[in-house]
């Protein structure tokens, strides 16, 4: 059974092979996945140890002290925290083998293509299809829409209707998709920020081997629900310390403005940092929860309470600055890595945040998950749950 002391021990042993300091990065990021060093709760052989998920903090905190590079996980986290573990779950030996360590070492950015204009809260509604081809592989066309990092990324993961003619939920299979390949089409969608980290994709005649399926045909819902539980996870269940993220640059700003303060924004800040630490408490019991198998509906909480804290904590700052709480540095159109919710201004994390309450399943959605999946309450009527999706209105 691999305990911290042993982790610590492998931890040494791969810094005195590969110092950080003289070694290459992206070599030293392969060698600690061969050595089971990059997510120590994955199998053996594939960048883990079969070791308890808690026990990572251990070889992070090893591996920060003597200067080690990190794999960037804020530019590669659709891979990290959606794909990975969809992969780990119903991938094939080849198919595990094939793309996880490319993955973790960033040497290749994922996207993720699920929503569609017509099918964003009702993602089972999609209608992108994908048809057999005579080499027994399939032939897609659709579009898709809201898919970050869609122009970095070298694969994504996508669900398209494969059976029209049974309901919705039941006709959808699950593909690896190469976004170098023909017919594949990324546009950018600029937002309220001015910048384009979210994309269209349009697929057209899209070619794909069946050995890039994951699960069987017609069963990509079940496989796409542990990407979307990892995704809630992902988004609302990050690692902070106390009075980290948003809540930690609003109390910064209060302490450094005593001129700006208010009895009103004073109560108001409290209450926020109240709900923020809940938040990242009840965060830390997911993740010791998670260290004992697969994410349930509890990630649709947390990203709801992500989504409420990120858009409250972000009005109130630009409120609390007043007319610098307007300014904004830059509106050129750029397509950025990623998202940065602490290191820019107030009006940019106003403007970004809004956003957090639809990406990622819209709160509204959420809530029905939590109602029903938490609570137990009863589900909403549905009148399409048996009817085939050729018959369904559009």
């Amino acid at each position: 059974m691999t305990d911290a002391q042993d982790l610590r021990r492998r931890t040494a042993e791969l810094l005195a092979a590969h110092p950080p300091a003289t070694t290459d990065r992206l070599e030293f990021l392969r060698a600690r996945f061969d050595a089971g060093l990059a997510w120590v709760h994955f199998p053996a052989g594939l960048g883990g140890l079969d070791a308890p998920r808690s026990l990572q903090t251990v070889v992070d905190a090893e591996l920060a002290a003597a200067g080690a590079p990190d794999n960037d996980p804020g530019r590669i986290g659709i891979g990290l925290g959606m794909a990975a573990p969809t992969v780990l779950r119903f991938g094939t030996d080849e198919q595990k083998r094939r793309f996880l360590r490319p993955l973790w070492t960033g040497e290749e950015v994922w996207c993720q293509l699920f929503s569609e204009p017509g099918a964003g809260s009702d993602l089972a509604a999609l209608a992108t299809r994908a048809v057999r081809d005579d080499e027994g592989g399939w032939v897609v066309d659709g579009q898709k829409v809201w898919t970050s990092s869609a122009h970095l990324a070298r694969w994504a993961i996508l669900i398209a209707r494969t059976d029209p003619d049974v309901p919705k939920h039941r006709g959808i299979s699950y593909f690896i998709c190469d976004m170098t390949d023909p017919g594949v089409e990324v546009r950018p969608l600029r937002q309220i920020t001015g910048e384009a980290e979210f994309n269209e994709v349009f697929l057209t005649g899209v070619r794909i081997p069946d050995a890039h399926r994951l699960g069987a045909v017609g069963e990509g819902w079940k496989v796409a629900q542990t990407t979307l539980l990892n995704e809630r996870v992902a988004i609302g269940g990050s690692r902070i310390p106390r009075e980290g993220g948003m809540i930690g640059v609003a109390a910064a700003d209060w302490r450094a403005r005593p001129a700006l303060r208010t009895h009103d924004l004073h109560q108001r800040l409290l209450k926020l940092w109240v709900d923020a630490e809940v938040a990242r408490l009840t965060g830390e019991r997911l993740r010791q929860q998670l260290s004992k198998g697969q994410p349930g509906p509890e990630g649709s909480g947390m990203k709801l309470a992500f989504a409420r804290l990120a858009q409250e904590i972000s009005g109130w700052e630009v409120e609390f600055l007043a007319e610098d709480g307007l300014t904004y540095d830059d509106w050129t159109m750029r397509r950025p890595d990623g998202v940065d919710f602490t290191g820019r201004e107030a009006g940019y994390r106003y403007l970004r945040a809004k956003g957090n309450s639809i990406e990622g399943g819209t709160s509204e959605v959420l809530l029905n998950i939590v109602a029903e999946r938490v609570l137990g309450l009863p589900p909403e009527p549905r009148t399409d749950k048996d009817v085939a999706w050729k018959d369904l209105p559009r």
